[in-house]
């Protein structure tokens, strides 16, 4: 395996702002309602939820939200089944090759198959390897991943974590002491089941 394996993930789309349970939230820290200044609130809030809602997914390697992701590497992990960075994928959108000079090659959507996991999906060939990497090149995957399109959707420890990581964040929030790894142990034992060990053979570098 080639000492010189990179990738990049990007998130094509941040989380929608209708899909954030700020009334959810206001009410696990018992705020109250009808004042003057509650839009102004609702955009602090919105900041601590979406702090905790990429904590979480950072820590755990699961995508809460539905949203679109692409994934850019110059080599192949393994070339009979390339593992995919988060989870749950549910939908591998576009594959590309990408030359030196940056022409672009859609890869036929027969051409490959997403293999789901819990843990750690994989884009598989159709046939036997996936095609090679232009030298110098690279490949790009797009891909959608999420438990759900909305919060109602989520598993509810998930959506409990966020709130109670949220709320940290918020009773918190003049505190520069805190160092930014930092996370309730509540919140850890909810999360915990969701870690990716990546203990599986075709995990690893």
């Amino acid at each position: 395996m080639s000492e010189t394996f990179c990738m990049m993930l990007n998130e094509e789309d941040p989380v929608p702002q209708a899909a954030l349970p700020v009334d959810a939230f206001k009410a696990h820290l018992r705020l109250g309602t009808g004042f003057a200044g509650d839009m102004v609130q609702d955009e602090v809030l919105e900041s601590f939820l979406r702090a905790a809602i990429a904590a979480i997914e950072a820590r755990t390697g699961k995508i809460l939200l539905a949203r679109g992701f692409v994934y850019r590497l110059v080599a192949w992990r393994n070339p009979e089944a390339q593992p995919l960075p988060v989870a749950p994928v549910t939908a591998v959108t576009r594959v590309s090759l990408l030359a030196e000079d940056g022409h672009e090659t859609v890869l036929p959507a027969e051409g490959f198959r997403l293999l789901q996991d819990s843990q750690r999906p994989r884009l598989l060939p159709a046939g036997t390897l996936l095609p090679d990497i232009p030298r110098r090149g690279a490949v790009e995957i797009a891909f959608e991943a999420g438990f759900a399109p909305d919060w109602e959707g989520l598993p509810p420890d998930l959506a409990h974590a966020v709130l109670m990581l949220a709320a940290h964040y918020y009773e918190y929030r003049h505190e520069t002491s805190l160092g930014g790894g930092c996370m309730p142990f509540g919140v850890t034992s909810l999360i915990e089941r969701y870690r990716n060990l990546r203990l599986m053979p075709w995990a690893r570098a």
